[in-house]
């Protein structure tokens, strides 16, 4: 079954990408909210409740990370990594910014060798706030399945203004400060074929990588039950290989 977090700070778990990881949740505890409508996202689909509850306050996510940052450092088991995910879209809080810089403190008051990870869709970047919150974590992980606005279309369900071309300019300002996220799935939606492993994706990938020049990508594929029950994932064999196809 999908599931939300049901907590401002959640974890520590283990994460196959970035170690021990202490989740941070910004959005509504009951309800996803988030610009996106994956059709493999592990919090469910969108509904009519997402917004309702609110945000999380820049207070509260706070003294949420500050008790539980205390309460791992006298168990002598500190994260790895603080990373902002949660229950849909992080960067759509009001005052993201203000919650890293809180964060930032935080992390270098009681586990200052943890990184800071923020895994976005990418949908916020036309924020000045937001991208300036971005350059100040350690892993700016941001979202490009697909380097064509049709697949985009049918793997992530965009509830906004998409268009990968101007993703994809956005991307590049950032000058390799970032890490691009590739989901690869294969499987069908609504009666339609899903695959975006095809060589004609794999090329348009590249090509978009070039022009953004990040210093990593991470490339992965459904661990945990979807929405939608017809995906496949890839097998990590394939996923090295189409990793090494786009030149990483």
């Amino acid at each position: 079954m999908t599931a939300l977090y049901p907590q401002i700070v959640y974890g520590p778990v283990h994460s196959r990408r970035l170690g021990v990881s202490l989740g941070v949740n910004l959005l509504p505890l009951h309800s996803k909210l988030c610009t996106f409508d994956c059709i493999y996202c592990e919090c469910g689909w969108n509904d009519d409740n997402r917004g309702r509850e609110g945000f999380n306050s820049r207070a509260d996510v706070a003294a949420a990370l500050e008790s539980r940052l205390v309460q791992m450092a006298e168990d002598g088991v500190l994260p790895d990594v603080i990373t902002f995910a949660g229950n849909g879209e992080p960067t759509l809080h009001p005052d993201f910014e203000g919650v890293i810089d809180d964060t930032i403190a935080l992390r270098d008051k009681y586990a200052p060798q943890a990184k800071i990870s923020v895994l976005s869709n990418a949908t916020q970047l036309h924020r000045e706030d937001v991208v300036r919150a971005l350059l100040r974590v350690d892993n700016n992980i941001l979202k490009l399945d697909a380097a064509f606005d049709s697949t985009v279309v049918d793997m992530n369900k965009p509830c906004c203004n998409y268009s990968v071309e101007r993703v994809i300019d956005q991307l590049a300002a950032f000058e390799g400060n970032l890490i691009v996220q590739i989901m690869f799935l294969r499987g069908e939606y609504n009666g339609k074929k899903i695959d975006n492993t095809t060589p004609e994706h794999i090329s348009a990938l590249r090509a978009a990588l070039q022009r953004i020049r990040p210093k990593q990508i991470m490339c992965y594929t459904i661990a945990r039950d979807t929405p939608c029950k017809t995906l496949q994932a890839v097998p990590a064999e394939e996923i090295a290989r189409l990793q090494a196809e786009l030149g990483y």
